[in-house]
């Protein structure tokens, strides 16, 4: 690694034996040194590294602390972020708490040992990667993530699932969607129907396999009154009341196969009779479904139509799980965080890295839903500002999984802005290069540095 490429470490300190001690511990950093409170704050300025080991101790006042404060005081008005490391001589516990109260990360004792300063500076750079993260993810949320009006996301994976639903919105076709439960499906159908000709009509949702065989058929054609025990009046049913709108079927896998063959033949004639009824309604919606089974395989089996298949899939849309949208878990978290804070606990304000690290690595079998029943749950019952990985009831996650310094967490925004801009362009170059406001050969070098193929799988 070039020295220019590693992260930086200052070391405040004015015994010369110590500097160049520190200096040659730590192969994995930029180390940067200073003597005084002057020559700290001016290297804070021009490099802005992001560790700083800070001996108290320094002139003109090497045996007070009156310097070592002053200058962590004014290096956390400069960059509050810097994660600084105060050294204090056997005993001094006192000074040591008060500069943490004074926003110090940690403290280390004299005589140094160099294998324990080591692993406090390396979690400090770890902390200010995913704090650094944090950052950005709270400037992200609200802003250009929201995709057809319904579903936050980052992912390239959910930008090509946008773009497929935003190229059909406006052709009157069926489109089913597949996915496991909890990916959102229910809203990205309202999005396609928010983005289709129809969205001045209703959207009508009925979810098959929540509704009773013997009840399913009336839900979804109506029955005239007198049809049956209990039919005291004429009840439309969820396919008329989509009239001019979107139906919606969700679990459409659900549909006992004689109700298939009704259902078939009101894609093939738009026309329905309600229950007990012998007058031919024509209805005008657009079929919408989803489901989380295998079609193709319940038709093997005999326990789905296949004509009917073909009627409902005109096309396909698979929906990616929440493990599959690289990044979306944590963007995810975070809305739900402002959502369900400003609503049941105010108080709570953000995650801690532990918490962040274990919704970064936890796979989500629940998926969306899984997430949002966490977050509801976690921020009612925290009793502190931060979330922590034990109110969300996971695991605190491998702290590999987020970016460990600066080095790291530039290359993993780079290439997810990159695949964002392969996405909305549809891995046209020239177009992602305009987005990004760089040049074809800069993104093509980019592409080549990051082993990024043009393509949304890259």
């Amino acid at each position: 690694m070039n020295q220019a490429d590693k992260p930086k470490l200052l070391i405040v300190e004015d015994d010369e034996g110590l500097q160049r001690q520190l200096r040659w511990a730590y192969d994995d950093y930029e180390v940067l040194v200073a003597s005084d409170r002057a020559s700290a704050i001016d290297m804070v300025r021009a490099a802005e590294p992001a560790v700083v080991t800070l001996d108290l101790g320094l002139p003109p006042d090497p045996d007070g602390v009156s310097e070592g404060f002053a200058t962590l005081e004014t290096i956390l008005a400069l960059k509050p972020d810097t994660k600084i490391v105060v050294a204090t001589g056997h005993g001094a516990r006192e000074s040591a708490l008060r500069a943490i109260a004074s926003g110090a990360y940690d403290y280390y004792q004299k005589p140094v040992d160099i294998d324990q300063l080591g692993l406090i500076v390396r979690r400090a750079f770890q902390l200010h990667g995913i704090e650094g993260e944090n950052r950005r993810l709270e400037e992200r949320v609200g802003d250009d993530r929201m995709i057809l009006g319904t579903m936050i996301t980052a992912a390239p994976e959910m930008l090509k699932v946008a773009r497929t639903i935003e190229r059909v919105a406006n052709v009157d076709v069926s489109v089913m969607l597949l996915g496991a439960s909890g990916t959102g499906k229910e809203l990205l159908a309202k999005g396609l129907h928010a983005a289709s000709p129809r969205r001045e009509r209703g959207f009508v949702a009925i979810n098959c396999a929540a509704i009773p065989e013997n009840l399913l058929e009336a839900e979804l054609f109506g029955y005239e009154k007198g049809a049956f025990t209990g039919a005291v009046k004429m009840t439309e049913g969820k396919i008329e009341l989509a009239e001019g709108g979107t139906l919606f079927l969700d679990e459409v896998g659900d549909i006992p196969l004689q109700l298939q063959v009704k259902l078939l033949r009101f894609l093939q004639e738009r026309v329905i009779e309600r229950i007990g009824g012998r007058k031919a309604i024509p209805v005008d919606t657009r079929i919408v479904c989803a489901t989380h089974q295998n079609l193709e395989e319940m038709i093997r089996q005999g326990s789905f139509r296949e004509d009917l298949y073909y009627r409902l899939a005109e096309i396909v849309v698979k929906i990616p799980t929440l493990a599959e949208r690289h990044g979306d878990s944590i963007l995810l978290a975070k809305h739900f965080l402002h959502k369900f804070a400003k609503e049941m606990n105010p108080l709570v304000k953000g995650f801690t890295p532990a918490a962040l690290a274990a919704i970064n690595s936890w796979p989500w079998p629940g998926n969306v839903r899984e997430l949002e029943n966490r977050m509801k749950r976690a921020v009612i019952m925290a009793d502190a500002k931060l979330i922590s990985a034990e109110d969300l009831d996971l695991e605190a996650g491998p702290e590999r999984a987020l970016p460990v310094n600066l080095k790291a967490a530039r290359e993993e925004t780079d290439r997810r802005v990159i695949r964002q801009a392969l996405a909305k362009a549809e891995d046209n170059i020239s177009s992602a290069a305009k987005l990004l406001g760089i040049s074809r050969p800069t993104l093509y070098d980019l592409m080549k540095q990051y082993d990024l193929q043009p393509s949304l799988k890259a």
